[in-house]
């Protein structure tokens, strides 16, 4: 502009007396400047981020970062575990049955012995049910009495293990009085050797086309009985997944257990894809087989055979109530041990990542408006001159405008599932 005054391409009239065509230009200079300061584009996502990441943890849903905002508002499949994810994790015996001449208690005995160094929720169950068998009372639950308990195991009613090993995904073996004692699934029974009686297998089938795991004990090389253990659904289980279909997202169930039970549950609560027997670094590998098209996959888990899946998916959410390394391992941590808290993430998510757009639609059509008006394009036919004082308002009505646009997430309400045919928003 300053070329064009000395050029004299404007009139002399457009610049005051006082002035001068380097000051009138100069002006100008300051305005767009001022004006086009980024800082509303550089507020857009930050603050969304940083409001939805507060409202997210008001409502029980720890979010970590931006990046896991970004990528749930875009999944396409939810893997789901079984035990502990979409169960209670409240694993109770309900079925003993002994296929040798071994009396009830003494099998009990063995099998809690050869559990009580695991830290399988199963195990839990069994070491509850044989206690209570024992002594018609309940195992202790705090820290200190669990301490002295462990102490006090051998003396009181468990017998001694050696060579203890636990087998992700198959069960756990050790050597008591001298002799091998395996407890787990079919696998376990097989691999070692060990026939299992068509009584057995039947009573077996049974329990499993039921929903109950089937626990398998061999002693000494033979099959001497198992138990049945069931572990009740979570009640909120099937209106979630049916929420998660009407949401555009495809669920899908992959346990280590077998296929019967696996089948039964999923049936239960409405999943339609089951991948079951599958041993914990095989989770990931399905992962990774919906992830070959593109699709954005999530993976729900609790557990420490959860861990490389959580890690494998595009988004991870681990329930709170679950291990520290499967929390470590996620993006989204569900606090309150909840299946309405992955809606209620992924639909965040969705919330926020729309305010994101709003406030970039914001500050780039403040910015289309007012540079061109800083710049003096309606001068020449209003004499309009926006001075920099007023450039510098409008800069800063722009990022206000862009935080009080994300503030908005903070009336954000989570999706109230009704019935399982309607979610409606409070």
């Amino acid at each position: 502009m300053f070329v064009c005054g000395t050029l004299g391409a404007y009139p002399n009239s457009w610049v005051s007396e006082t002035s001068n065509c380097f000051v009138f230009s100069l002006m100008f200079s300051i305005s767009v400047v001022v004006i086009a300061c980024p800082c509303a584009l550089g507020l857009a996502t930050p603050t969304a981020v940083m409001v939805a990441t507060g409202v997210g943890a008001n409502h029980g849903v720890l979010v970590k970062g931006g990046d896991a905002l970004e990528r749930a508002q875009n999944v396409n499949y939810i893997i789901f575990d079984k035990t502990g994810t979409l169960t209670q994790g409240k694993a109770t015996v309900t079925t003993t049955k002994v296929f040798s001449g071994m009396d009830v208690g003494d099998f009990l005995t063995l099998v809690a012995s050869a559990e009580a160094s695991s830290e399988h929720p199963l195990a839990k169950a069994i070491l509850d049910y044989a206690f209570h068998f024992h002594f018609f009372g309940k195992l202790p639950s705090s820290k200190d009495d669990v301490k002295k308990r462990k102490e006090d195991a051998f003396s009181q009613w468990l017998l001694e293990v050696a060579d203890f090993s636990a087998l992700p995904g198959k069960g756990v073996q050790c050597l008591i009085n001298g002799k091998m004692i395996l407890v787990g699934n079919r696998a376990l029974i097989s691999e070692n050797g060990v026939n299992i009686p068509e009584e057995a297998e039947s009573f077996l089938v049974d329990m499993e086309l039921n929903a109950k795991t089937g626990i398998l004990v061999a002693y000494d090389g033979n099959f001497i009985g198992l138990m049945g253990v069931t572990d009740p659904l979570k009640r909120e289980a099937a209106v979630v997944i049916e929420g998660l279909k009407k949401m555009g997202i495809y669920p899908v169930m992959v346990t280590g257990d077998n296929w019967r039970t696996a089948l039964a549950v999923a049936k239960e609560i409405g999943i339609e894809d089951v991948r079951a027997e599958v041993m914990p670094a095989g989770k990931a590998d399905v992962i990774r087989i919906f992830q070959k098209d593109g699709s954005v996959v999530a993976m729900v888990g609790d557990g420490i055979n959860d861990s490389p899946a959580l890690a494998a998916a595009d988004v991870g959410m681990a329930i709170g109530a679950g291990t520290d390394i499967a929390i470590e391992a996620a993006d989204y941590v569900l606090v309150r041990n909840n299946l309405e808290d992955v809606i209620t993430a992924i639909d965040l998510s969705r919330k926020t990542f729309s305010r994101i757009r709003w406030n970039y639609f914001f500050a780039m059509a403040y910015n289309i408006v007012a540079i061109p008006v800083a710049a003096g394009a309606l001068f020449p036919f209003t004499g309009l001159q926006m001075p920099p004082w007023l450039a510098g308002a409008c800069m800063a009505f722009s990022s206000v405008s862009v935080v009080c646009s994300s503030l908005l997430l903070r009336r954000y309400r989570k999706p109230r599932l009704t019935t399982v045919l309607q979610i409606t928003v409070e």
